[in-house]
């Protein structure tokens, strides 16, 4: 979190969210990061959000969730019978077979969470491209940050895929339209929480001022 000191338009002080430690901000060399001492969690880096980027980005994961959710992830060929797997399939199964706490957190992490991530985004992104700073602001980024370790599509796919090679002995296995969503969703994400969202702050403090 950046905090102003003075009438300049830029922070002079950054509180790390992790341990509340205070520094103050000095310029950096282009792509540098710099660390809290105390814990490692980054502070902030030498990039600039581009706005215009990050909420395309955003914009794209949710039409790809979207479709990632609503299509087959695998097909699978079994003793001549034919099976599509999918997300919720999968969470159902989980459910009735009686491992009811491991549905509801794959649900979570695997739904919920980057769901949420992607809508908040959303809601802080699209009234800052805007010029206006929206009104639950910073209640908004700490919910960000909160989430983005919970927000698990990536673990979700590499189980798909190690369960994929050992089924492939057994049965004939099939990609279907779902996981490449979910690959495309993991990459769109991983784009998403590159950028340096400290920075969103200060948009938000220029915007005030």
């Amino acid at each position: 979190m950046a905090v102003q000191t003075g009438d300049d338009s830029k922070p002079e002080l950054v509180i790390c969210e992790h341990c509340d430690s205070v520094y103050q901000r000095s310029p950096l060399p282009a792509g540098a990061v710099a660390r809290c001492l105390q814990c490692g969690a980054e502070l902030y880096r030498n990039r600039r959000v581009d706005l215009d980027t990050m909420l395309a980005l955003t914009v794209t994961s949710m039409i790809v969730m979207a479709i990632a959710n609503a299509y087959p992830v695998v097909w699978m060929d079994l003793g001549g019978q034919s099976r599509s797997v999918t997300l919720w399939g999968a969470v159902l199964s989980s459910y009735d077979a009686g491992v009811g706490l491991v549905a509801v957190v794959s649900a979570a992490c695997i739904f919920l969470m980057p769901l949420l991530q992607i809508a908040v985004l959303i809601y802080v992104l699209v009234p800052l491209r805007a010029g206006r700073v929206p009104q639950y602001f910073a209640s908004a980024m700490h919910a960000l940050r909160r989430m983005q370790p919970w927000s698990m599509v990536e673990v979700f796919l590499l189980g798909i895929l190690v369960s994929a090679v050992k089924l492939a002995a057994d049965a004939a296995i099939s990609p279907g339209i779902g996981l490449w969503g979910f690959a495309l969703l993991t990459y769109l994400l991983t784009l998403i929480t590159s950028y340096d969202l400290h920075e969103l702050w200060d948009l938000a403090a220029e915007e005030q001022s």
